[in-house]
């Protein structure tokens, strides 16, 4: 009888789980869903022309640029801590390229390193603070936020003797060879082999209606896969979840929870140099106003994808996913007869909805009641 015992005891640990219960799990789950129920929403109430390959790269476009900020967020995110001074982290650090490339004149291949060194220079102080005070990294970036903004205002008056707006950039770098990389659109001569093969739509001079993928999308897909490769492949994945989970216990098992998190404050205020660099180009200006509120959309889509507000859970690829959603609602509308205003009341929906989903799943794999 001790063995029978035994034998069902050691079958019931080594039994597979079912694929449904695994599903359950995945955190991105929710934000899959989320984005087949607005699919279908979509395809039910708007014109034909949002889902055509221009009106596509049309709720891509903003997806992307928000996405390149909520995927960092989300890594920040998990390994238990925010940036609330990321959206304000967008104007200073164009006013920081601007000011490279207008006032200094000087090249990308500099001027783009520059920004992406004052941008995490910033976020590593975001980190030294909130590690070495033990304050909250709510309050600590949100005195960012408006530090930030401020040092915005005022910077863009002193460069431009009074104006909030820095403008003469698409001029400066104008010819620069790396300028393809972070502005305008992508596989231009693919496009217009396709609209000469008649695969996709054209003008009647022969032009394709699509240029291009614009370049924002290229690298919003390339940080979500670089981040969940980084998630779920590597040490460091791990320790990012160990130190949002349990800091403590973590840093006792031999995790660097210090390094990490500066590490990821770092990050997060990079990417929103990234975006900024790869907005002010697209513009051809800078102003003070730029990323207002996008710190807010950035947690609202990495919470949408399956990031817990209390650190050690979540997913990249649903911080994608969240970001989806978000472009394709908010350019979604001017293809309906509903009110765009609408979008700020879905925005809160989905995220109340994201957060009681993400919390019962919590509980179902931590067992908790």
């Amino acid at each position: 009888m001790t063995n029978t015992t035994d034998t069902a005891s050691v079958d019931e640990r080594i039994k597979a789980e079912p694929l449904l219960a695994r599903l359950m799990k995945r955190p991105e789950l929710g934000a899959i869903a989320g984005l087949v129920l607005v699919t279908g929403f979509f395809l039910a109430t708007a014109s034909e022309a949002m889902f055509s390959l221009s009106g596509v790269l049309n709720f891509l476009s903003p997806a992307a640029q928000l996405g390149i900020l909520a995927i960092a967020a989300s890594l920040l995110m998990i390994g238990g801590e925010f940036d609330l001074s990321i959206g304000s982290m967008v104007a200073f650090a164009g006013m920081i390229f601007g000011a490279c490339v207008v006032n200094l004149g000087l090249p990308l291949i500099l001027s783009i390193p520059v920004t992406l060194a004052f941008a995490a220079l910033i976020g590593a102080a975001n980190g030294l603070i909130v590690l070495r005070t033990g304050l909250p990294s709510f309050i600590v970036t949100l005195a960012g936020l408006f530090m930030l903004r401020g040092l915005s205002l005022v910077g863009l008056k002193w460069i431009t003797g009074g104006s909030t707006q820095l403008r003469g950039i698409r001029e400066a770098v104008e010819g620069d060879l790396l300028t393809p990389l972070f502005s305008g659109d992508a596989f231009g001569g693919l496009f217009a082999w396709l609209a000469q093969a008649g695969l996709i739509e054209s003008f009647p001079n022969g032009t394709p209606k699509v240029p291009g993928i614009p370049v924002e999308i290229l690298w919003f897909v390339g940080l979500a896969l670089a981040a969940t490769w980084v998630l779920l492949r590597t040490p460091a994945g791990n320790w990012i979840f160990a130190a949002g989970g349990d800091a403590t216990a973590a840093s006792n098992s031999g995790v660097p929870v210090r390094n990490v998190k500066i590490a990821l404050f770092m990050l997060t205020a990079a990417c929103a140099a990234l975006l900024a660099v790869m907005q002010v180009m697209d513009a051809g200006s800078t102003d003070a106003r730029r990323g207002f509120q996008k710190e807010f959309e950035a947690i609202i889509a990495a919470v949408i994808g399956g990031c817990l507000l209390t650190g050690g859970y979540g997913s990249a690829i649903g911080a994608f996913f969240g970001s989806v959603i978000f472009g394709m609602v908010v350019i979604g509308l001017t293809y309906t007869s509903f009110d765009q205003d609408w979008f700020q009341v879905f925005l809160g929906g989905m995220l109340l909805l994201a957060v009681i989903f993400n919390n019962a799943i919590r509980k179902r794999v931590t067992g908790e009641r």
